[in-house]
């Protein structure tokens, strides 16, 4: 009988206690609270002390999302995990139950996600014979901030696991959100996002507009694929195509982008800087906001400007790793950079807006920046996979040239069979399943595949766009939980660096549970 991995999620400080026994530390009929938090891919309750909060059981079950699971299969997983958390011999004593949901909303009474959340859980606290005087709904983002130390009341919160969403948060309600919008219209940076880049590189690179990777392999393979169509294992690049792939130099050394530097005498762009006799670009994602085209970093020292949060140094401009302009409007960074030899970041030039400039027009210097699709002569660098039109070509962060490397060994017949099989298998699926390609990125990472890394960069910079799109004061908590962001999380690194110089730090919480603890508690 197959056993959902969430059922395994029991303490066992719950195990064994039935009617008439009491809970260790929980002896002598004290008030018990119920915390929950409900996110999208599971259930977790715990039960503790009223008096101290002290974690004296819990449980879990399926998706809590309150705006896309249904109602009763809402209510259903609410009863497994609060069920499982609370044994029945003890379930007179529940004083308040606080639960934070995903696709909820605490700060408005007839939000949709917080109706149904609230009736859902009045529903299964009804079949557990739990008391339902004192209810609190608020959002799963709401709870995770209250688990910081010391609940919290005010600050920014943001989440990275399967979606992503950045809060300001005001006396324990939410007043701002950035993203949050779903797979169709957001969740960028997000486990989700991360694993559609993957499945989106493993095309590229089997239909010769992107660079050779290894997460062509290991996506084939987690979607069980025919070995026949695989790539070869550690494919290397072939040589008969011009061009590089992320983090390489080009042939001639004139123009070089990538996610670990580069070197030539032109431009370079890339996610961690480089040196060459023209420009390079930061670390950090370039202007955040349209209004400022020089970033929030510091000017480079030549005669024109840098974008992002790092800074860069070169003779004329540079543009930051990830998005140019968050709406399009910035002028440094878009591919359209001053100088004699600019360069455009490591991702899209501008996520949205409708005129970017230089966006594929060639810079005002010898050299030029190619856009998003655009192209130069001379001494240029291209930030999406296209090259440069004249002698020197390089690729984005991307890892794709425009004349498209692939791997040797991987014929054309069996990356069309390869295309024929995986696309299938992807679209059947629910959108959201692609988070589960988001580990394959990071452990690629982890062994010096270019394109993987460039997509964890990538995810970075969006998740410093959101938050700085918040408007924080230096000093001001970031309280962030999810996947993503944890002690070992793949993004935690590289977003810790892009808020350093705005002078914030991540405050990490494994979930909301223990937030939703202290509210339950507020309410008695």
């Amino acid at each position: 009988m197959y056993q959902p991995p969430w059922s395994v999620m029991n303490s066992d400080l719950n195990q064994g206690f039935g009617e008439g026994q009491a809970l260790p530390g929980a002896e002598g009929g004290s008030a018990l609270v119920v915390g929950i938090d409900a996110g999208g891919t599971r259930t977790r309750a715990v039960l503790a002390a009223a008096a101290d909060g002290r974690v004296v059981g819990e449980g879990a079950g399926g998706p809590g999302n309150a705006l896309t699971v249904p109602r009763d299969r809402l209510t259903a997983n609410l009863v497994e995990a609060v069920g499982r958390a609370v044994p029945e011999g003890v379930r007179g004593r529940v004083v308040a139950v606080a639960g934070g949901f995903a696709g909820a909303n605490g700060a408005s009474e007839d939000e949709p996600g917080r109706l149904n959340a609230l009736t859902a859980l009045r529903a299964a606290l009804r079949q557990l014979g739990i008391p339902t005087g004192a209810l609190g709904v608020s959002s799963d983002i709401e709870a995770a901030f209250a688990s910081a130390p010391g609940a919290p009341a005010d600050g920014l919160a943001l989440v990275a696991g399967t979606g992503a969403v950045a809060m300001r948060i005001a006396d324990r309600r939410a007043t701002t959100t950035v993203d949050g919008d779903g797979w169709l219209l957001g969740d960028d940076g997000s486990g989700f996002w991360i694993g559609r880049e993957a499945v989106r590189a493993a095309l590229r690179m089997a239909d010769g507009r992107g660079g050779p990777t290894l997460l062509a392999e290991t996506v084939g393979r987690a979607l069980a694929l025919p070995e026949e169509v695989l790539p070869p294992t550690n494919p290397q690049h072939d040589e008969s195509h011009a061009g590089s792939g992320a983090g390489e130099a080009s042939a001639d050394g004139s123009a070089a982008s990538g996610v670990g530097g580069s070197r030539g005498g032109g431009s370079a762009s890339g996610v961690g800087g480089s040196s060459g006799g023209v420009s390079a670009s930061g670390a950090r994602g370039a202007s955040d906001r349209g209004s400022a085209a020089s970033g929030a970093g510091d000017p480079a020292d030549g005669t024109s400007a840098a974008s992002g949060v790092g800074g860069s140094s070169g003779g004329s401009s540079a543009s930051g790793a990830g998005e140019a302009s968050a709406d399009g409007s910035a002028a440094s960074g878009a591919g359209g950079s001053s100088g004699r030899g600019s360069a455009l970041g490591a991702g899209e030039a501008s996520d949205h807006g409708p005129a970017v400039s230089g966006a594929g027009d060639p810079a005002d210097g010898l050299g030029a920046a190619s856009g998003v699709g655009g192209s130069s002569g001379g001494v240029s660098a291209s930030g999406v996979g296209e090259s440069a039109g004249g002698g020197a070509m390089v690729s984005g962060a991307r890892g794709a040239s425009c004349r498209g490397p692939v791997a040797s060994g991987w014929s054309r017949e069996r990356r069309e069979a390869y295309r024929r099989y995986l696309l299938p298998v992807v679209m059947a699926d629910v959108p959201i399943g692609l988070a589960r390609f988001a580990p394959l990125v990071a452990e690629a990472a982890q062994g010096e595949d270019v394109v993987a890394g460039a997509i964890l960069e990538r995810a970075a910079d969006h998740l410093a766009v959101a938050v700085r799109a918040l408007e924080p004061r230096s000093g001001e908590r970031v309280v962030a939980t999810g996947g993503l962001l944890g002690p070992d999380g793949p993004l935690t690194g590289p977003l810790a660096a892009r808020l350093q110089p705005l002078g914030l730090t991540l405050d990490w919480v494994a979930d909301g549970c223990i937030g939703a603890v202290s509210l339950a508690r507020l309410l008695v």
